[in-house]
């Protein structure tokens, strides 16, 4: 066997089609002879040994086994290290080319053709939780990008938490699960319908917003990047938008990646947010207080409003251009000429006894009586200069945005908006900014990297509907909770930890001098709540992507021991899938040898003995007795999968 080995890694290392930088090319390999590609044929026979164990002959003719030599081709001891049919490097590429003149460029980077299932890869020492990755090609993938069962459902509103009883498009949505597995899972049923995917990704930089653990390596990133995002395009509507915030350790590339997924006629904007952060004075590079927003919209036609601001560097110009006057009520007004820098003859005039300057104005004389009538109008002592209109600051809306967003502050650390992600948890106004620029009330809003639930707070203020995804634990305890006391469940109050009003009015001094103190806040007053006139209410659907495998890999990144994971070991014989090539029996003959292994090699191999297209329970076995699906939850989700069919 070793011989064959060698002799065919020889013979195909003769045809440059199936090799990278001295690597051969698994995918190509097995391409090319599903394919009967001629020239490999060729190639395999002219050696004896390669062609006795690979063709047969039948009535004299010659007959290539290649199902055969495909098994052999995906044997891991033949080609451990390739899965792909990209070459072993990043760069820019068209066709087969890293270098080309053609208009058509895309990023290539190693295992673009395969499908990155988990996330992280290393621990999070500040959260304490392990994430795995592993790389999947495509001809190991079957059940793993199938719509999955739902399960845990329960529904949120101002009365507290239900059972649910019916499901509708029109409910708000959070997901607990594997995001790129969720995805697949209402793509059928939310395609084409959302207006607007906000995402504010693990930045690959080891030190991320979230703490996220984003040490990935650079392919590992955009693998995880490119097929979430092709998947979420799906759900865009025609007229709908992505907004992708990142920073400047990967927004190129991510540039080019969109550009490929979306087009480059369809890139709106790389908006540049001066987030006034960061105190530290790094030794080998500027401080760094900006992020980047990628804008893409799905097609040339989109929904779009301009948005206005009162804050940014461009309205502070303006106005101290046209300097601050007040009036003889006290009202605090601007001066802005009405001269038109384009005269019409047809309106010059003469108006109120003042001789018109040559140039004329653009304003009809009904306007500026009807603003003259109205106190809008300023009248300078000179009579050759022009008359001026008032702008009222209360009336003012600013300026246009432009793609540098100056007036949006991290949150401060001592708002009532700072949560958990103290790093650098991003503001409702953000989000409210891009909400008001490309959505309007009702419309669908998705967030698959949810984190403390920013993007659904925000949406559910402005009464947008929305979809979130997250997979970490702390949806439980963190983004759950918040979305919780944006409708109003449960009550903060002050200074003072009781559960209900009436608690507070047994416990309150009849002549309380601190009664500021017991202040009851009926629901979420943080972030843009005030803005909005926000007072509560609504609803949301919490559910699950019902694990199989899934759970056995948290039980072997929980265990701290060897013993533990000789007990997993046994659980998953019997009622795990294991992947079909992995030997159980000569495992467990040379068990003595796993328990000598470091416990992270334990852990990893263990883990990489189960069938990844099985981590989370597949919608088409949901009636499969070795799930144990409930009655319940074949009911919702019978009802969530017809909901596309309304």
């Amino acid at each position: 066997m070793q011989n064959l080995y060698n002799d065919l890694v020889s013979l195909l290392k003769q045809d440059k089609r199936m090799v990278a930088e001295g690597k051969l090319l698994k995918n190509k390999i097995i391409e090319l002879a599903l394919a009967m590609d001629s020239s490999l044929l060729k190639l395999l026979l002219s050696s004896k040994t390669i062609k006795r164990h690979f063709f047969a002959e039948l009535e004299g003719l010659l007959v290539f086994d290649k199902i055969k030599f495909q098994k052999f081709i995906s044997n891991k001891q033949f080609l451990p290290d390739s899965y792909t049919a990209f070459k072993n490097k990043i760069g820019l590429t068209s066709g087969d080319d890293y270098i080309s003149e053609n208009k058509d460029v895309v990023l290539a980077w190693p295992y673009k053709d395969c499908v990155l299932e988990g996330g992280q890869t290393k621990e999070d020492v500040k959260r304490n939780e392990i994430f795995w990755n592993e790389t999947l090609a495509p001809d190991e993938i079957d059940l793993l990008l199938s719509p999955k069962v739902l399960t845990n459902f329960k529904k949120f509103d101002t009365d507290g938490e239900h059972k649910v009883t019916g499901l509708s498009k029109n409910d708000n949505l959070i997901i607990k699960g594997n995001n790129l597995l969720a995805l697949h899972t209402i793509e059928k049923i939310y395609r084409g319908k959302v207006k607007l995917i906000y995402i504010d990704p693990p930045y690959n930089t080891g030190n991320d917003s979230f703490n996220y653990n984003d040490n990935f390596n650079h392919s590992t990133w955009l693998s995880f990047m490119k097929s979430r995002i092709k998947t979420a395009k799906n759900l865009l509507s025609n007229d709908g938008s992505i907004f992708i915030q990142i920073d400047d350790f990967e927004s190129a590339y991510l540039k080019v990646l969109m550009d490929e997924i979306f087009g480059r006629d369809n890139f709106r904007n790389q908006i540049t947010w001066k987030r006034r952060g960061g105190s530290a004075n790094p030794v080998n590079r500027l401080n760094n207080v900006t992020d980047y927003i990628l804008w893409y919209s799905k097609t040339p036609v989109f929904q779009y409003e301009p948005v206005f601001s009162l804050d940014d560097e461009n309205t502070q110009k303006y106005i101290k251009e046209r300097f601050i006057n007040i009036d003889e009520n006290g009202r605090k007004f601007m001066k802005s000429p009405i001269q038109s820098p384009n005269p019409r003859p047809n309106l010059i005039y003469d108006y109120k006894g003042y001789k018109t300057p040559t140039k004329g104005y653009s304003i009809s004389k009904e306007v500026m009586e009807r603003w003259d009538k109205e106190g809008k109008l300023w009248f300078p002592s000179d009579k050759n200069q022009n008359i001026n209109r008032k702008i009222y600051l209360n009336e003012y809306r600013g300026q246009p945005i432009s793609s540098l967003w100056t007036d949006l502050s991290v949150i401060n650390p001592m708002s009532k908006e700072r949560g958990e992600f103290e790093g650098g948890q991003k503001p409702e106004a953000l989000l409210q900014r891009i909400l008001q620029m490309v959505t309007k009330e009702n419309d669908i809003i998705l967030d698959f990297h949810l984190g403390s639930g920013t993007t659904c707070a925000t949406a559910h203020k402005m009464k947008r509907r929305y979809i979130g995804i997250e997979q970490m634990a702390y949806i439980d305890t963190i983004t759950i909770e918040r979305l919780k006391k944006v409708i109003g469940i449960g009550q903060d109050i002050s200074k003072k930890e009781l559960k209900s009003k009436k608690a507070v009015q047994s416990e309150l001094p009849l002549a309380a001098e601190n009664a500021e103190e017991y202040e009851i806040a009926d629901n979420d007053q943080a972030g843009i709540s005030k803005s909005v006139n926000w007072q509560g209410g609504g609803s949301f659907v919490y559910c699950e992507l019902a694990q199989h495998n899934q759970q056995y890999i948290d039980k072997i990144q929980d265990a701290t021991t060897a013993k533990e994971l000789k007990k997993i070991w046994a659980d998953m014989q019997e009622k795990a899938f294991i992947s079909y090539y992995i030997p159980i029996k000569a495992i467990n003959e040379n068990i003595s040898d796993f328990s000598e292994l470091p416990l992270e090699d334990q852990k990893r191999f263990l883990i990489s003995t189960l069938d990844k297209n099985l981590l989370y329970i597949p919608y088409s076995n949901i009636d499969d007795g070795d799930y144990n699906v409930s009655a319940e939850d074949k009911r919702l989700n019978k009802m969530f999968y017809s909901l596309n069919e309304k």
